[in-house]
C-alpha cells in the first residue's frame, strides 16, 4: 500500500489490526450501492401507478443508473488512483446519499430518470475504491481472498435486504422510503470511514486526461444506448448513429491511452489472458442475468399477487446462496482450480436459469425457491474468484483503474441485460390481446396494465389481467432461456480461457 501520511512496509502492513476494522467500513459502501439497486425492482410498480412512465421510460428508469456508471467506471477508478481512494470514497458516499433523497421525492418520469443519472454518477466512485482499498490493505494473497469473499457477500447480502427493507417499507410507507435507508449507511460510513480508512494513491499518476474522460463516457452511453434502441424498436436511423458514435469514441480512447505516457487506463492489462478472461466473464454473465432478475420482482407481486415483503423473502435464497459461495470460493479454487470453480459456477447459473423456463403463472415456489438458489451460489463462486483473479493480476498501484475495468463489465452487463433481455420481456407483453376498447397504457408494462384493470368492470379487468399475466409470463420465460444460452457458452469460453489460472498462495 502507499500511504499519503507515511511508508508502510510490507510486512507491517500485514500485521496491522486495523485492516479488519477498515474493511467493515467498505463494504458498508457495497452495501449502500447493492441495497439501492435491489429495492428499485421492488418499486417499479409503485413508481409505475405514481408517475405513470411509459415502457421506454420505465427502462430507462431500470438501467440508466448502469449506463452512467458504466460510462464514467474507468475515469473514477483512475481518478481515485491519482487523488487517493479514500478521499474519493467519502466524498461519492456523501454524494450518493444526497442524491438519493432526489430519487424518492422526483415528481415525473423525467425527474426519475435524471435522479437515477446523478446517482450512477456518484456511485461510479463507490465500488473501484473499494476494490482498490482491499487490494491495498490485503498484501497476504489467502487473507485478501478471504476479503474480496466477504466484499463480494456483503454484496450478495445487500441484494438480501434490499428487497426484505424494501418490501417492509414499501408496506407502510410511499416508494420514496426506499431510497431514503440509503442516508444512514452513508452516515455511518463517512464518519467511520474518515477515521478508519487509510488514505492510498498511486505515487507517480501522472495527469488526469480529460479528453480520455469524454471519450470513455461518449463512447460507453452511445454503444449501450444503441443496443438498447434496437432492442426496444428494430435498428433506425438514430439507434445506428449512437452506436457508431458510441464505437467511434470508444476507438479514438484505445488509441489515445496507447500513446499516452501515463494513461487512463493502461491497455496493457489486457494482455493478460487471466485478467481478460475474467472480465469477459463478468460481462457475460451479469448479461445474462441483468434483464431477467429485474423483472421477478414484477412477476412475483404482479402476476403472482405476493405483497412487497413476500415478494422480497422470495428472493432470499440466492442472496444467501451467493454468500456462502463467496465466502468459500478462494480456498476452494485454491483446493481445485480457477477454471474448476468459475466455469462450474457459471454452468450451474446457466442450469438454473433453464429451469427458470417452466415458470407459468401458478408455478409453487420450490422451483423458483430452488433455481434462485443455485443462481446464488454459482454466482458467487463466479463472480468472488473473478475479482480475485482480476486484482491480483495488476501492480497495487493500479489496483483503482484494474478496480474499474472489473465494475465496468459487471456495470455494462447489467445495463446490456436489461436493455436486451428486458426490450424482449418488454416486446412479448406488448403483443397480447387485449379486451375491446382497453387503453393503450395497458400495453406499456404490466403496471400499466394493473392500473387500467383497476377502473374496469370486474369482468372485463379479469380478462384483461389473465392476457397481461400470460403474455408477461412468456417474454420471462423466453428471456430465461437466452439468458441460459449466454451463461452456459460462458461456462464453456471460461474453461478454456482461464486454463492454467491460479490465485496467488495456490500450490
Amino acid at each position: 500500500m502507499t500511504s499519503t501520511l507515511q511508508p508502510v512496509t510490507t510486512t507491517e502492513l500485514e500485521k496491522r489490526p486495523g485492516r479488519w476494522l477498515a474493511l467493515s467500513v467498505l463494504v458498508l459502501a457495497v452495501l449502500l450501492v447493492a441495497v439501492d439497486a435491489t429495492v428499485l425492482g421492488l418499486a417499479t410498480p409503485y413508481i409505475s401507478e405514481d408517475l405513470k412512465p411509459s415502457g421506454t421510460q420505465l427502462l430507462w428508469i431500470g438501467d440508466v443508473y448502469s449506463f452512467v456508471i458504466a460510462g464514467l467506471l474507468v475515469s473514477m477508478g483512475s481518478l481515485g488512483d491519482r487523488i487517493g481512494r479514500k478521499k474519493l470514497l467519502l466524498i461519492g458516499s456523501t454524494a450518493f446519499g444526497a442524491v438519493s433523497v432526489l430519487n424518492a421525492y422526483a415528481t415525473t418520469p423525467e425527474m426519475m430518470i435524471l435522479a437515477r443519472a446523478l446517482l450512477g454518477v456518484a456511485g461510479a466512485t463507490l465500488m473501484p475504491a473499494t476494490l482498490a482499498l482491499i487490494r491495498n490493505l490485503f498484501h497476504d494473497p489467502r487473507e485478501r481472498s478471504l476479503a474480496i469473499g466477504i466484499w463480494g457477500a456483503t454484496a450478495s447480502a445487500g441484494t438480501a435486504v434490499g428487497p426484505v427493507v424494501g418490501g417492509f417499507l414499501l408496506e407502510h410507507f410511499w416508494w420514496g422510503s426506499v431510497f431514503l435507508i440509503n442516508l444512514p449507511v452513508m452516515a455511518v460510513l463517512v464518519l467511520v470511514g474518515i477515521k478508519l480508512l487509510p488514505e492510498s494513491r498511486n505515487p507517480d499518476p501522472g495527469p488526469w486526461d480529460l479528453t480520455s474522460v469524454l471519450l470513455s463516457l461518449v463512447g460507453m452511453i452511445g454503444l449501450v444506448y444503441a443496443v438498447k434502441e434496437a432492442a426496444a424498436h428494430g435498428v433506425s436511423g438514430e439507434a445506428a448513429a449512437a452506436g457508431l458514435l458510441g464505437v467511434g469514441a470508444l476507438c479514438w480512447f484505445v488509441r489515445r491511452q496507447l500513446t499516452l505516457p501515463t494513461p487512463l487506463l493502461d491497455m496493457r492489462l489486457f494482455r493478460n489472458r487471466g485478467f481478460s478472461a475474467a472480465v469477459l466473464a463478468d460481462l457475460l454473465t451479469i448479461l445474462g442475468l441483468a434483464g431477467l432478475i429485474f423483472f421477478l420482482s414484477q412477476y412475483l407481486q404482479l402476476v403472482q399477487g405476493r405483497g412487497p415483503f413476500e415478494a422480497g423473502l422470495a428472493e432470499l435464497p440466492a442472496a444467501v446462496g451467493a454468500v456462502a459461495a463467496g465466502l468459500i470460493a478462494g480456498t476452494v479454487a485454491r483446493r481445485l482450480s480457477v477454471r474448476a470453480v468459475v466455469a462450474g459456477g457459471l454452468a450451474a447459473v446457466g442450469l438454473a436459469l433453464a429451469a427458470l423456463t417452466l415458470l407459468s403463472q401458478s408455478t409453487g415456489y420450490p422451483l423458483l425457491g430452488g433455481a434462485l438458489l443455485v443462481v446464488g451460489i454459482g454466482a458467487g463462486f463466479s463472480f468472488t474468484v473473478t475479482a480475485d483473479v482480476i486484482l491480483s493480476s495488476v501492480p497495487k498501484e493500479q489496483a483503482g483503474a484494474a478496480s474499474a475495468v472489473s465494475e465496468t463489465a459487471y456495470e455494462l452487463g447489467a445495463a446490456l441485460g436489461i436493455a436486451l433481455l428486458g426490450s424482449i420481456v418488454t416486446g412479448a407483453y406488448r403483443g397480447f390481446t387485449a379486451p375491446a376498447g382497453t387503453p393503450e397504457a395497458a400495453h406499456e408494462s404490466l403496471g400499466g396494465a394493473a392500473e387500467v384493470a383497476s377502473g374496469l368492470p370486474a369482468d372485463t379487468a379479469d380478462a384483461l389481467m389473465d392476457s397481461a399475466r400470460t403474455a408477461f409470463v412468456e417474454g420471462l420465460t423466453l428471456a430465461a432461456g437466452i439468458g441460459a444460452a449466454v451463461l452456459l457458452a460462458t461456462a464453456v469460453a471460461a474453461w478454456f480461457l482461464l486454463r492454467g489460472q491460479r490465485l496467488e498462495g495456490a500450490p
